[in-house]
């Protein structure tokens, strides 16, 4: 038998997510495989905001974790052995696979991702489920025009880097919202943000939304609600686009935060809100990726991440994402 260790959800949190929701437990695998089977080895985990909503109990979109078992997310691993016809050993896959460090998956669930095209790690962000996020999200929900005034919260997050970027290749003036002084620097002097906002020095949202956005806000990609979008929801124009990408700001919340209601900005400037997950656009996952690609190939789309290392440092970062720790994505390497 194989040992090695696995990380379960031992309780679910109420309010922000410690490291007592964890335990680190060995288990064990079979030495041998069934036909169509495959032991896969961890190369690199994904930590995700939408995760946090998995811990709880109540209904979402995804279903919740069950207390005692393995936490599950995107994973790219190496297969070790195989009795699959379409994979061999050395093959790297892709999949929505449980915390453990080996494991052993159907070969349905994982598909095999071609080597050298760019890093591994970036199939679980720029050319994974942030990156199609920010990219189907943006062109076909706010559908960005030459000229317009693109912002975006958490603008320095795995969705946010993606989003402002392509809203510079669509010729817009970006317009981002992130929470650190070295975050604010990144985007404006790297990534070439028109204007960034710390949200976290600023004590009047509202004024410098309007100092940041002279002519109005057309399009506000929202990655963390609360009282940063009530802000900017002042500033919308006519027939604006607000894409309602994730409320970050409230995932640890044990109660829902009362706050201004949109109703009104969005009929007085008959402005559209909607909300979706990545997978709605999932039948175009393979156009999304290309674009991404080209975009990285040209380069005009940079990509920074923040890596921690060792399977045993999975529940800091996961903890860390609510923190605001990160540039860009957020992973551990095993």
């Amino acid at each position: 038998m194989i040992m090695n260790k696995q990380i379960l959800l031992k309780s679910r949190p109420d309010g922000m997510v410690g490291r007592e929701h964890f335990e680190t437990v060995e288990t064990s695998l079979p030495v041998s495989l069934n036909e169509g089977e495959l032991l896969v080895k961890a190369l690199f985990v994904s930590v995700d905001p939408y995760m946090r909503g998995r811990m709880s109990a109540s209904k979402s979109y995804v279903q919740p974790y069950e207390l005692g078992k393995p936490i599950s997310g995107g994973i790219v691993a190496e297969v070790m052995g195989s009795k699959h016809s379409d994979f061999r050993s050395g093959d790297v896959v892709l999949g929505n696979l449980t915390w453990t460090e080996q494991q052993v998956v159907n070969g349905s669930v994982v598909t095999k991702l071609q080597q050298g095209l760019a890093p591994l790690s970036y199939y679980l962000g720029i050319l994974g489920m942030p990156g199609l996020t920010a990219y189907f999200g943006l062109l076909h929900i706010g559908e960005p025009k030459p000229g317009e005034t693109v912002v975006v919260s958490g603008a320095a997050g795995a969705v946010g880097v993606v989003v402002g970027q392509i809203a510079k290749i669509k010729g817009c003036r970006v317009v981002g919202i992130a929470g650190s002084d070295s975050k604010v620097a990144y985007l404006k002097n790297e990534l070439h943000f028109d204007e960034v906002i710390n949200y976290h020095t600023t004590t009047d949202m509202p004024a410098a939304i309007a100092k940041a956005c002279p002519d109005g806000v057309d399009v506000y990609y929202d990655n963390v609600g609360g009282e940063i979008s009530d802000a900017v929801l002042q500033y919308i124009n006519k027939f604006a686009r607000i894409i309602v990408c994730g409320q970050i700001s409230m995932y640890n919340s044990t109660e829902i935060p009362m706050g201004p209601r949109p109703q009104v900005a969005l009929v007085k400037n008959s402005a559209f809100m909607k909300g979706f997950i990545v997978s709605d656009f999932s039948e175009h996952f393979p156009e999304g990726v290309k674009q991404l690609a080209t975009w990285i190939g040209e380069g005009k789309l940079e990509y920074q991440e923040t890596i921690m290392k060792g399977f045993d440092a999975l529940p800091d970062a996961f903890i860390g994402l609510f923190r605001g720790e990160n540039t860009g994505k957020l992973l551990v390497e095993i």
